[in-house]
């Protein structure tokens, strides 16, 4: 980038280039790197988990599934450590996201990233309250199914909880000891649903694994099927992360990125590959709808799950907060009477609108595949691989940069088709299912 734009990103940000990072109403480099491995452990284990055996085993199958989490495992890691070693680049310290795009290409690579990543945090926090919902609803069938209560109105209740746990924690570091609360729900809900499984597994004769759909839906729904398992491990979001992250920042995110590919996915494959295994292509698209069991054990894993949506949630919508707070000047008290009034005021409102679209169309297998496509690919595929390319095109050896151009162009071409896919899907879901479906 030159030196023109350069400085148009800095009168841009209202700030000369220095080695501190921008301003911001939250806290940065106050958390160790294992507290934000668990942020991303939070993030890839949260309740989302309960649909892959559905969204990525049933359209792939055994090989390819497998194949498939394995490699986004192993491309997602490389693309993420991309990010994270030039959180600190050109002598200052890139706490969002836009502010790196913008640095390394220029104001309208800020805007856009902005909007890219705006979308793909509102996609994950509306998928967040379908999940909330759905288990919601899961517990209230288990003890009353006389279809009174529908889907909408648990989403409604869902996206309520949502706004008071919001209002109530002012940023992400303030998360702390909920943390350990969400790795807590996350196990119960994947052990109960793995435990679950293996016994209906065991009991039941051989399931059907073969690939349900003519020959045209097999190619979309295994385009779709991509998406959702780039969308399983990434978040959108690492440098917003990584800003919370103690110094030396880059070193101490590194540690947190290897706790979170080794460690942290190792619950997902159990659940992902027991569930599938289980019901092979009956699997349904909530793992919990599909197990059989003792009330008690279904109960406690629908509630775990609701509990640790909730909290899953505001990381993926701190970038949005943080925006805000720094924009209006939130600072101090987060109890001071005129913080906690803006915090009412536009968070609530904000879960307001993700709620409404949440109950308006609950399709949580679409929703993950256009969220891989059209933001997912995009800012940790396409963006990551370039930024690297442009901030170390000195450093790189020639095979070096023919590989970062190859994952340019692969992911920039399969987040086309991954688009076209969702699309599809969720046309073909419109045409099954009404608004504010009852699923």
């Amino acid at each position: 980038m030159g030196g023109d734009d350069r400085e148009l990103v800095d009168s841009y940000h209202g700030r000369v280039h220095d080695e501190e990072a921008p301003e911001t109403a939250h806290q940065i480099s106050t958390d160790s790197w294992l507290q934000v491995g668990f942020v991303l452990t939070t993030g890839i284990n949260s309740a989302y988990v309960l649909g892959y055996s559905a969204a990525v085993m049933v359209p792939l199958g055994w090989i390819f599934g497998v194949l498939a989490l394995i490699a986004a495992t192993v491309l997602s890691l490389d693309a993420n450590i991309l990010v994270a070693k030039i959180h600190e680049f050109g002598g200052k310290r890139h706490i969002r996201y836009r502010d790196l795009a913008g640095y390394i290409y220029g104001r309208r690579a800020y805007s856009l990233t902005w909007g890219l990543q705006y979308l793909n945090l509102f996609m994950i926090n509306t998928g967040y309250i379908i999940l909330s919902g759905e288990a919601l609803k899961a517990t209230y069938v288990l003890y009353r199914d006389d279809n009174v209560m529908k889907l909408p109105y648990f989403i409604a209740i869902a996206g309520f909880v949502c706004a008071l746990f919001a209002i109530g924690i002012p940023h992400l570091s303030a998360l702390g000891v909920w943390l350990g609360v969400s790795a807590f729900f996350s196990m119960v809900y994947i052990v109960i649903a793995i435990v679950l499984s293996v016994r209906d597994g065991i009991k039941a004769p051989a399931q059907d694994y073969s690939i349900p759909g003519s020959s045209a839906s097999k190619i979309f729904s295994t385009i779709g099927a991509c998406a959702s398992v780039v969308f399983a491990f990434n978040t959108g979001m690492l440098p917003e992360i990584q800003a919370t992250i103690r110094q030396p920042a880059v070193p101490n995110m590194l540690k947190s990125l290897y706790f979170q590919f080794t460690v942290g996915v190792l619950p997902l494959y159990a659940v992902t590959f027991a569930g599938y295994w289980a019901y092979g292509a009956n699997t349904s698209t909530y793992l919990l709808d599909s197990v059989n069991g003792p009330v008690w054990m279904r109960t406690a894993a629908n509630v775990a799950a609701f509990l640790q949506s909730v909290i899953a949630l505001h990381i993926f919508a701190s970038p949005m907060y943080e925006y805000l707070d720094t924009r209006y000047g939130i600072k101090g008290s987060s109890l001071s009477p005129r913080n906690l009034s803006f915090r009412i005021a536009v968070r609530g409102g904000y879960l307001t609108i993700n709620t409404f679209v949440a109950a308006l169309l609950p399709f949580l297998g679409d929703f993950m595949s256009l969220t891989g496509a059209i933001s997912t690919f995009p800012l940790t595929f396409i963006l990551a691989n370039h930024m690297f390319l442009v901030a170390k095109k000195t450093k790189l050896s020639s095979l070096g940069k023919l590989w970062r151009w190859f994952n340019v162009c692969f992911f920039g071409c399969l987040a086309v088709a991954a688009a076209i896919a969702a699309l599809r899907l969720i046309a073909v879901d419109s045409k099954t299912y009404h608004l504010f479906a009852d699923l």
